[in-house]
């Protein structure tokens, strides 16, 4: 999403921000085979992993949840109802993707996994960026 939303020149406008509902890897830079998917496609994968805080509810408009388990773990940490409407799966964002899927996890499998998925998450998040324009009047 970072690399989408600095080629629309957006990066002034919208803040990108990752983070996990459980904190087993904190602190720990991106897994290498995501890192090497991302840099045959020209995206740099920096960030250490975090957990998700209850102050992201309320400084973000949108918390994106990558598959079922996820968001319901989200839903259920939500302070408030208007919190739990910022709530999404990332594929809602795809038009080709089925109604509630999620990015499958591919740290079990081969490297082919990690490509896969940013396939996914490239088509849920070009729809996203998207969104954003039409909803805040982005250029």
């Amino acid at each position: 999403m970072h690399k989408l939303v600095s080629e629309a020149g957006l990066s002034g406008a919208i803040e990108v921000d990752s983070a996990g509902t459980a904190g087993y890897h904190t602190g720990e830079p991106p897994d290498a085979r995501a890192r090497s998917a991302g840099e045959r496609r020209g995206v740099r994968l920096t960030g250490r992993a975090r957990k998700f805080k209850r102050q992201d509810w309320e400084a973000f408009d949108y918390v994106l949840a990558m598959d079922r388990s996820n968001y319901d773990d989200l839903k259920d940490s939500a302070p408030s109802v208007e919190a739990a409407r910022k709530l999404h799966l990332l594929r809602a964002f795809d038009d080709s993707a089925p109604k509630w899927s999620g990015v499958p996890d591919p740290y079990y499998g081969g490297d082919d996994g990690f490509d896969e998925v940013l396939d996914i998450c490239e088509r849920a998040c070009q729809g996203l960026l998207a969104h954003l324009r039409r909803e805040y009047g982005l250029g």
